[in-house]
């Protein structure tokens, strides 16, 4: 009760600073059930002069502080639970917020490393980014009395309690969704809310962050075009990361490549082919890849910063991924549509046709055209349509996949607004494919899949008992029946009659706090 009770005060905080910011002046009340129109009506009453101008939810969720601001760009790369146009209003959402004291960093940092802050830092300047979980100061080290520049990242004090408190709320809100709503299961909201959660946990842990550094740092070792900066793993703790200081251009700054004579497309080229390169080839990718992340070093290479955010896809999945772009750019539809199947991201009882059908619709409209002629919001609406209509349900690393390709792809457009994405794509993934679906690829297939095997059968006998014992219990249910305990079904019908009373008196708590909120605003 105190728990559901404190739940909703703090949503109904929530729902007051999206009111007075204008986010639901942007929902169609035709869309909304007559209780929540009435709902949408209270809340326009309120909304502050000025709120119909700029991006609305990002104004509110900046508001409410950095779980709600972490909120707004997971779901910016959720098109798929917020819709399309929601989702490129908070592509503009900028983590970035007052940093904490000097004082506290550096007591963070003493305390993290326990040694005092002298004997790890030669110097340590004021931060020079902030944003919702940790901030970032320029350092120096020093050894044989050489000076060394570094980046220091520290996490802000006391965020993890802050974090678990309205994580809870938002877990409060995806459980009644989805106890309600048939769509809300549908696109798996309690999911979100968990890989958000652990995405956050990550992150707050910033030897986590230094790991999928030093994870691509060997997965790119060889790669001409990228790399990623050194990691200090002797000033690296779960509260502070220490890496190499990045001096190149931030590919932010449009001025200072033009004055360096940088071959625009041709870095275009690179921010695609690396992503797909690491996507495809090491099922480990980044995902945060705007222009802020991303520098030009002086050997021409791209280096990314900023780990927080990494994707990871599966055999199966970079087949699938490799598979549908080759698809595209041969216009091969029914593979395209075949692969799906296979993958069994649609069900079995949808025909093939129809949904090569559906896949050529989307195919067909940006075959052989420029990036500067595709609208990238009208591909995604498009596929967003496509999958609910085949009740494809939500995978959540192929959204985090296809997000980032749509920024990667703005990120090469803004340096070449004529690239073509597939034809930049083509030779990577046809390598990929050669690789690993032609003959050498299959042949390492079939040993893998034989060793696989091999660990099946020296399984059986284990298997074969639990088998039999499964068994003899399904043939003592079948003939005696299942059975429950009085005690047992009293505990349930106590259950269920305490989740009716809650939710009832939920809704009446909601109601009364925005009847108080007109009564206020009439007061004035």
């Amino acid at each position: 009760m105190i728990s559901a009770l404190t739940h909703i005060a703090r949503l109904a905080r929530a729902g007051f600073v999206f009111a007075r910011e204008g986010v639901f002046g942007v929902v169609d009340p035709s869309l909304v059930p007559p209780p929540g129109q009435l709902a949408l009506r209270l809340a326009r009453i309120i909304e502050r002069p000025g709120a119909k101008s700029g991006p609305r939810l990002s104004r509110a969720l900046t508001r409410l502080g950095p779980a709600y601001l972490k909120l707004g760009q997971f779901l910016a790369t959720r098109p798929d639970v917020v819709g399309v146009a929601m989702a490129r209003d908070l592509e503009s959402l900028q983590d970035r917020l007052p940093p904490f004291s000097q004082s506290e960093a550096e007591a963070v940092i003493a305390q993290s490393l326990e040694r005092p802050l002298a004997l790890s830092f030669a110097s340590l300047g004021p931060a020079v980014a902030a944003a919702s979980i940790a901030q970032v100061h320029r350092a120096e080290t020093e050894q044989d009395g050489v000076r060394k520049p570094v980046a220091v990242k520290v996490l802000r004090p006391n965020v993890a309690a802050r974090f678990r408190r309205d994580l809870g709320d938002f877990f409060f809100v995806a459980h009644n969704a989805e106890t309600y709503s048939a769509e809300a299961r549908r696109l798996r909201l309690v999911e979100v809310i968990n890989t958000m959660s652990r995405s956050v946990a990550m992150e707050m842990d910033l030897r986590l962050e230094a790991a999928a550094l030093s994870e691509m740092a060997e997965n790119t070792r060889d790669d001409p075009d990228f790399r990623v900066p050194a990691v200090d793993w002797d000033r690296t703790t779960h509260n502070v990361l220490t890496m190499e200081w990045i001096d190149g251009i931030a590919l932010s700054d449009h001025a200072r490549l033009a004055q360096s004579n940088v071959d625009l497309p041709d870095l275009g080229r690179k921010v695609i082919q690396s992503f797909l390169r690491h996507a495809l080839r090491d099922g480990f990718f980044h995902a945060d890849m705007h222009p802020g992340n991303l520098f030009l070093d002086e050997a021409g290479r791209l280096v990314a910063v900023d780990f927080g955010i990494m994707g990871r896809l599966g055999g199966k999945e970079r087949r699938f991924l490799a598979e549908i772009l080759l698809g595209f750019i041969t216009r091969d539809y029914r593979r395209v549509a075949e692969v799906h199947f296979e993958a069994g991201y649609v069900p079995g009882h949808h025909s093939v046709e129809n949904f090569a059908q559906a896949i050529r619709a989307i195919g067909e409209p940006i075959h052989n055209r420029t990036a500067e002629d595709i609208s990238m919001a009208k591909l995604l609406t498009l596929l967003l349509e496509v999958t609910g209509l085949f009740d494809m349900r939500t995978r959540p690393e192929l959204i985090l996949l296809q997000k980032t390709m749509v920024v990667v792809e703005g990120v090469a457009r803004s340096f070449d607004p004529k690239l073509d994405i597939w034809k930049i794509a083509d030779p990577v993934v046809r390598e990929w494919i050669e690789r690993n679906l032609g003959p050498v690829g299959r042949i390492q297939g079939a040993l893998s899949g034989a060793g696989e095997l091999g660990r099946v059968m020296s399984g059986l006998p284990t298997i074969a008992a639990r088998s039999v014992a499964v068994i003899e219990q399904m043939e003592t249910m079948s003939r005696e029946g299942l059975r429950l305990a009085p005690e047992t079904i009293a505990a349930m019908g106590r259950t269920e009659g305490r989740k009716s009373r809650w939710r009832t008196l939920a809704l009446w708590v909601i109601a009364a706090t925005f009847i108080a909120i007109l009564f206020a605003v009439r007061q004035l």
